[in-house]
């Protein structure tokens, strides 16, 4: 497993996600295996309905709660302080732990003032519930907004990337400032599984074409991704992603199908 180090905590670069399962066991099943097959950062959200199969899947797996790094997100209308910290207080009691890594605010919402949500967010931090704070679905420009509102750092902006959407702006901040920026969806919900590219590309390491998409987003600086599946081999085949390497000309050759690279090249290093 590789990590990306923001805020001053080494973040396993690949994770597990938990959005789209239709059923409670379904989602136990996912993440249980999950844990088997090595993952050991979750991800999770109050509107996802995930965060009790979420806590019973890490009791059964009997890990130690330091070995896990959880995430979890404030819904759009829990974003008032008293319902921040509430709502947190009883995603704790779903997920069945004292504590989450992570807690995103999950997407902007015009009613309730940022600096308002990361008050509460930064109070639960002190108060020990949460250990780090961020934001999901944020602009460049919101983003900005956050880290300035939070006595905390802003660990990560959970976003959609992947080959086929470029994140260039926000890439470049990420980079800057030393935040990690959390791609879901990394495989287009399932839509990059045939890519041509990819799978050319995948053929020259005994690769998957879901492989070469993730490996491109982990090999990014401050890059971390969440798969998501309910199939225990496409779960194990995921996390599959870390002894192989693209190729400077294979980066650049995935970054150029959305416009040229030259813009971010510095960013990236290639």
């Amino acid at each position: 497993m590789e990590y990306v180090t923001a805020a001053n905590v080494d973040v396993p670069a690949l994770g597990f996600g938990t959005a789209r399962m239709d059923s409670h066991d379904e989602q136990r099943r996912a993440v249980s295996a999950a844990l088997d097959a090595g993952y050991r950062h979750i991800d999770t959200a109050q509107i996802y309905g995930s965060e009790p199969a979420v806590g019973e899947a890490v009791r059964d797996a009997a890990l130690d709660r330091e070995e896990l790094f959880l995430t979890t997100k404030l819904a759009s209308d829990n974003r008032a302080y008293d319902d921040a910290v509430a709502s947190t207080r009883a995603s704790l009691d779903r997920l069945d732990t004292d504590y989450v890594d992570l807690l995103l605010i999950h997407s902007p919402n015009d009613e309730i003032p940022h600096a308002e949500t990361l008050r509460a967010m930064n109070d639960l931090r002190d108060d020990g519930l949460v250990r780090h704070v961020g934001v999901s679905n944020f602009s460049v420009e919101e983003t900005r907004e956050a880290m300035d509102a939070s006595e905390a750092p802003i660990l990560t902006n959970q976003v959609e990337y992947h080959v086929r959407q470029r994140r260039d702006d926000l890439l470049r901040l990420c980079v800057e400032e030393g935040v990690m920026l959390t791609a879901y969806s990394p495989l287009d919900v399932g839509g990059l599984a045939d890519d041509g590219d990819l799978a050319e590309i995948g053929d020259r390491y005994g690769k998957t074409a879901s492989q070469v998409a993730l490996r491109w987003l982990v090999q990014q600086p401050m890059v971390s991704a969440i798969p998501m599946s309910s199939d225990p081999e496409h779960i194990r085949s995921n996390l599959d992603v870390f002894d192989f390497e693209l190729a400077a000309d294979e980066m650049e050759r995935l970054f150029d199908r959305g416009g040229p690279v030259d813009a971010i090249r510095s960013t990236l290093g290639i």
